[in-house]
């Protein structure tokens, strides 16, 4: 099965304009099992196009708004074409800074327990190191299954910072370049999967389309579940 995150960018694309059909199209290209997006926007009275990216796909919808803009909302959102078992929304919201939030869905796998926990981080580097910490102790300990954490994390350092301590509990993941669409330079948004030997594939989606879509670059990974 296939896993993504894709920071949407509000459905704002890289010409500056607000089309959240393109989006879908580019989710469409990709065909993915799963997929966590960020920055996720909401007019008011209008959930429609996440609705209707999401019918398209097959896929069932999580929302995980962090903040309130006006009548509107942005957030986090989960796209799963698996059977969502279960749903826990937990903050990670640090005071003075923009609210933040993680998405942790356990979904109908192959014969084994999945857990995907999606989010985005913050802006600021001591932001984030509360954050990850946070977020690791959500985690827990290591159970049965397999785990994927994914999302926008908003580092820009390669190894360090906020990716460090999720390097240790999780294993160390490739970052390729996501950041910005047009021309790559940036590692901003990661795919972590537990047992690490989990994951088949890691890369990013490059279309024509996808460059300009959004800010951000899809990251998708290729996992082997049923089996160890």
């Amino acid at each position: 099965m296939t896993v993504a995150s894709y920071n949407v960018h509000g459905w704002v694309g890289t010409d500056g304009r607000h089309d959240p059909e393109r989006v879908g199209r580019v989710l469409r290209e990709m065909q993915p099992d799963v997929v966590a997006l960020q920055e996720v926007r909401a007019e008011p009275g209008d959930r429609a196009p996440l609705d209707r990216i999401a019918e398209a796909l097959g896929a069932q919808v999580v929302r995980g708004v962090t903040l309130q803009l006006g009548l509107g909302s942005q957030g986090n959102a989960l796209l799963s074409r698996l059977p969502v078992e279960d749903v826990r929304r937990v903050d990670l919201s640090v005071p003075g800074r923009e609210p933040r939030a993680l998405i942790d869905a356990t979904l109908g796998a192959a014969g084994e327990p999945l857990r995907v926990v999606a989010t985005h981080l913050g802006i600021n580097a001591a932001e984030r190191h509360v954050q990850a910490q946070r977020l690791l102790a959500h985690l827990g300990e290591p159970a049965p299954g397999v785990l994927v954490l994914l999302g926008d994390m908003n580092e820009w350092r390669r190894g360090v910072g906020a990716l460090r301590p999720l390097h240790r509990r999780l294993g160390r993941t490739r970052g390729p370049r996501t950041f910005p669409a047009s021309v790559p330079l940036f590692s901003l948004d990661r795919i972590w999967v537990a047992p690490r030997s989990r994951m088949r594939r890691l890369w990013v989606h490059r279309s024509p389309l996808a460059r300009r879509a959004s800010d951000h670059l899809p990251i998708l990974a290729e996992l082997a579940l049923g089996a160890a």
